[in-house]
């Protein structure tokens, strides 16, 4: 009997501290997820998709990458955030599509190219140095050909692309990012990629629960 006892309290310590770690992993992607939301409308981001998943393809892809990157940093240098550029995308959205269409004839290809700025759902994504939570943010979208290949994305506004691993904090905070929102994506944050999956997890609750 005293053995049974002893064993239930232990599996009850056990139960509790599962309920307490799940509480605490809940209340904090709740608080992330509201760190996130705000982290979104601080970003753009830049989506390039092949027409499709041949070598050729993909490797057309990256050149057309390259090209609007460059292009896309350079115009936003003169954005302090992520209103200003929002508007200088758009000013300049025939001209990045001129980019890519021009990279893509010079590589000896006839594919259409599309390029657009549009509200798009990401999954959580981990880079080099920082992780982005999954949620809706501003993507430059550049859809080669029938878009139907793997697709390359990352962030142009900041521009966390190209910033190395240890400059990303400070390129985030330069164009506006909080402490709070740096630290979500960043290693500066102690389990930064289980917050961003905690994020994903309460965005996919928050959709379901907006279809009912």
């Amino acid at each position: 009997m005293e053995r049974k006892v002893l064993a239930s309290r232990r599996l009850y310590k056990v139960e509790l501290a599962l309920m307490i770690g799940l509480a605490l992993f809940l209340a904090s992607g709740a608080m992330a997820l509201q760190t996130g939301d705000q982290l979104a409308d601080r970003v753009v981001r830049l989506h390039v998709l092949a027409n499709s998943d041949s070598e050729a393809d993909q490797a057309l892809k990256l050149l057309v990458r390259d090209k609007v990157l460059a292009q896309a940093e350079a115009l936003l240098r003169q954005a302090g955030d992520r209103g200003e550029a929002e508007a200088l995308l758009r000013d300049r959205l025939p001209e990045l599509e001129r980019t890519a269409r021009g990279a893509v004839r010079a590589a000896g290809y006839g594919y259409a190219v599309r390029a657009s700025l549009e509200e798009m759902e990401f999954p959580t994504r981990v880079y080099d140095g920082f992780t982005l939570p999954a949620g809706k943010y501003l993507a430059l979208r550049v859809v080669i050909g029938s878009g139907g290949g793997r697709n390359w994305w990352c962030v142009v506004f900041p521009p966390l692309c190209t910033a190395a691993a240890s400059e990303v904090p400070e390129t985030a905070m330069a164009a506006g990012l909080s402490r709070d929102q740096v630290g979500l994506i960043t290693e500066e944050n102690q389990g930064y990629v289980l917050k961003s999956k905690a994020v994903e997890w309460w965005q996919q609750l928050r959709s379901t629960l907006d279809k009912v």
